[in-house]
């Protein structure tokens, strides 16, 4: 059995199987899929030789072309929760920009609360607990009006708001109202910073971090920027990489995703020396159909590649769970009824209790 793990970030139109995409193709009449094979279709949608984050993201274009209505929406999600619940996921934060959706006249309430229904048809299946982000895109200029769609959308399973998209070119302070909105309404603000904005990456994250308010950063790799590195390990920090190590911000890594937009091999990804210079390190699949991956793909990564024991991957899990957007509650029960027990019973060493470990 795979191991427990928590899924911070994931993208609900990154993880579509390649059997729906042609079934809802075939349903919706939408004939621009570059295959009707899945084993075509599937190497197509492999983005992991990609080389950059804007050619990598011009594949969902597909995956948003069939999640245009109602059974869609909810059999992507469901699907969502099955096949991260069977990869040993018990808590996952799925995003996603609602506004995508809705092409063919759905509401933007109605595509959150479909959504929300496959994941709810998923956990009662599985026993996977969740929440949703609401995403904005920073090239367009809807940022504030999905922001207000996810507080009116809390009740439905909205935990968070996001931004993503292509990063070099817009900065987070462009949709400062949004993060603003957000914050006043009540929202878990995270931002994708540092993820492919190069010479500017540091710089994002210290503005997502300190102008915008995000809590956590998805990616954040490009922080390697600001260290200085000897022999592989860190030796010295920049003043924001200093700030984001001692404030313990959250970076919402995705490895298999940074090697698709970045070019690095395996071996050359910051996560490790990241985690061994004390940075607040989680681990996410992102997309899992662009990235071709999984949580235990990414966990294999990371201990082949970086080092990490049992001990680590269980660390890294409690600082996920930590991290999420859902209650105290559903911390504890997962943490001492799940994850420890799991763990500890493979040999990792950790303590068991939520509280004060």
């Amino acid at each position: 059995m795979p191991l427990p793990s928590v899924v911070l970030h994931d993208h609900l139109d990154g993880g579509v199987r390649v059997g729906t995409i042609i079934d809802l193709a075939d349903q919706l009449g939408y004939d621009g899929l570059p295959s009707d094979d899945p084993e075509t279709l599937a190497d197509w949608f492999d983005q992991t030789d990609s080389g950059s984050l804007e050619d990598y993201l011009d594949a969902f274009e597909h995956t948003i072309a069939v999640m245009q209505d109602e059974v869609s929406l909810e059999r992507v999600a469901y699907e969502a929760a099955v096949d991260l619940a069977a990869d040993g996921v018990v808590y996952a934060e799925i995003r996603f920009r609602p506004n995508h959706h809705i092409h063919r006249g759905l509401s933007a309430e109605r595509v959150v609360e479909s959504v929300a229904a496959g994941m709810r048809a998923g956990e009662a299946e599985t026993g996977l607990k969740w929440s949703l982000i609401v995403d904005a895109l920073r090239q367009f200029d809807d940022s504030l009006e999905q922001a207000r769609l996810a507080a009116r959308m809390r009740s439905a399973g909205v935990s968070g708001f996001d931004l993503a998209g292509p990063e070099e070119a817009f900065p987070p302070t462009m949709h400062l109202q949004a993060f603003r909105f957000a914050r006043e309404a009540g929202l878990r603000v995270t931002a994708h910073a540092g993820e492919a904005a190069r010479h500017r990456g540091v710089e994002y994250m210290a503005a997502a971090m300190d102008v915008c308010g995000a809590e956590r950063l998805g990616h954040g790799v490009e922080i390697i920027h600001d260290c200085v590195m000897e022999d592989g390990e860190i030796v010295k920090l920049g003043r924001v990489a200093a700030r984001i190590r001692d404030r313990q911000v959250p970076l919402e890594m995705c490895p298999r995703s940074n090697l698709a937009t970045s070019g690095w091999k395996p071996h050359e990804h910051p996560i490790g020396a990241l985690y061994r210079a004390g940075f607040n390190v989680t681990i996410s699949t992102d997309n899992r159909l662009m990235s071709r991956t999984s949580m235990s793909a990414e966990f294999d990564l990371v201990t082949e590649h970086h080092g990490f024991t049992l001990s680590d991957l269980a660390l890294t899990t409690r600082r996920s769970l930590s991290a999420a957007f859902c209650d105290h509650e559903t911390k504890v029960e997962l943490w001492e009824g799940t994850i420890a027990p799991a763990y500890l019973a493979a040999g990792a060493e950790l303590s068991t209790r939520w509280i004060g470990a």
